[in-house]
């Protein structure tokens, strides 16, 4: 597999690398021999070996590494607050040797009424936790950032909140926090690390670019659906959403599987030639015919406000990388890539994720608009629904979310592994 150029934004790190010396809120007192780091709280959901919590706060621990060399974020992660306690927990472990104060609230993590931080990581993913009727796991984000809000409302301030992945399993509850964000006005950022992980070949469509359709794929079959439809929405949605004007929602839903998804295609509700250029980027795609391969196939067909075409595919047999493929209106060919994810233990497409939660919590601005992972959110809930109800078309208000990308993305090119 050929690795894409270095092309990661030299000011970036630099802004990052002399935080110390030149943000507000570093100071150095006469008693003190090192700058005064800003203050990170880390409410997880669970904190052991392999978790979201063990990969983006221990990167604010341990640091990582960025075009191969080492980076240590200039933050000071002081308090940490887990809301289950397995067998293998690594936080007391963890807080112990690193001087982290271990919480027994979330209240408690961020400093009480006085709220003593300076961002928080809302980091809810993996657990015990139980399935709703449409086998959707109910991690309590929602519940946890209200008691987030709750230390901002009485502390009269607030501070930077990254939530890990969807902001919700419910669309409703999603809309409330970015609603709640919007009022408090604080920087609200969440999203999955696929958006800005490394993508071979190279692709990056400038802010313009009129995609007339586009399709991302992948292949997963442990646990339940929700957590990787999830990440496929944002592979097509952080490509699509770049088109002339700017994102301009979502018309209808509709969840397929089995041998209507074959149909479907026939049909030309989705590309068949987009499907195959997708795949054809995958390194581990399977030898054969991908419509005898997938047993089970899903498709999630989107509908967008303007007209534009788009769907996720879920073909187990067929490959286990994500992929994107789209058609550009005036292009005969097809734009195409994979959106590389380093292998566990290390899972080091995470780097790229934690630099921009860096940039964020510097800056007070998010990498990518909330409204992105807020639709995404909600199409992954509606899709969820669809395909509880037998494929039934969904259209919904809340599925007409506008918003304007970035010029910059923020994904990483450039080296994944250390430099000898």
């Amino acid at each position: 597999m050929s690795v894409p150029p270095t092309r990661l934004r030299r000011r970036d790190l630099l802004k990052l690398g002399s935080m110390a010396a030149m943000a507000p809120w570093f100071s150095l007192r006469a008693d003190e021999t090192k700058p005064k780091l800003p203050r990170v709280a880390a409410i997880n959901s669970i904190y052991r070996l392999r978790s979201h919590a063990y990969h983006i706060a221990g990167r604010f621990i341990h640091g990582y590494t960025i075009n191969g060399l080492h980076h240590q974020p200039p933050f000071q992660l002081v308090r940490m607050f887990n809301h289950q306690q397995p067998a293998d927990d690594l936080g007391p472990e963890v807080c112990k040797k690193h001087g982290i104060e271990l919480c027994s609230s979330v209240a408690q993590a961020l400093g009480g009424d006085k709220l003593d931080v300076d961002a928080v990581l809302l980091i809810i993913e993996h657990g015990d936790y139980p399935l709703n009727e449409r086998n959707q796991i109910q991690y309590p984000r929602f519940e946890m950032f209200q008691e987030v809000i709750d230390v901002f409302r009485k502390s009269g301030r607030s501070v930077p909140v990254f939530v890990d992945k969807h902001l919700s399993f419910d669309h409703q509850k999603a809309a409330k926090m970015v609603a709640a964000s919007k009022e408090l006005k604080f920087g609200l950022m969440a999203g999955s690390s696929l958006p800005v992980t490394w993508r071979i070949p190279e692709l990056a469509p400038p802010l313009s670019t009129p995609f007339e359709e586009g399709v991302a794929v992948i292949g997963y079959d442990r646990n339940t659906w929700e957590i990787y439809l999830f990440h496929v929405l944002e592979v097509l949605q952080c490509m699509l959403e770049r088109r002339p004007g700017g994102e301009t929602g979502v018309k209808s839903i509709q969840t397929l599987s089995g041998e209507a998804v074959w149909k479907a295609g026939d049909e030309g509700r989705w590309s068949w030639p987009l499907l195959e250029h997708a795949l054809s980027r995958c390194p581990s795609r399977n030898y054969g015919r991908v419509r005898e391969q997938a047993k089970n196939p899903l498709v999630t067909l989107i509908e967008y406000a303007d007209g534009t075409k788009g769907a996720v595919f879920n073909l187990v047999e067929a490959t286990s990388d994500f992929a994107f493929a789209g058609r550009i209106k005036g292009q005969a060919e097809p734009v195409s890539t994979c959106f590389y994810l380093p292998a566990p233990p290390g899972a080091r497409f995470f780097d790229p994720l934690t630099f921009n939660i860096e940039k964020f919590f510097d800056s007070g601005r998010p990498s990518y608009p909330v409204e992105r992972t807020l639709l995404t959110t909600t199409i992954c809930d509606h899709a969820i629904r669809s395909q509880h109800n037998g494929g039934k078309i969904i259209t919904d208000p809340s599925l007409l979310i506008r918003y304007q990308a970035l010029e910059d993305d923020g994904h990483f090119r450039g080296r994944f592994i250390d430099r000898s």
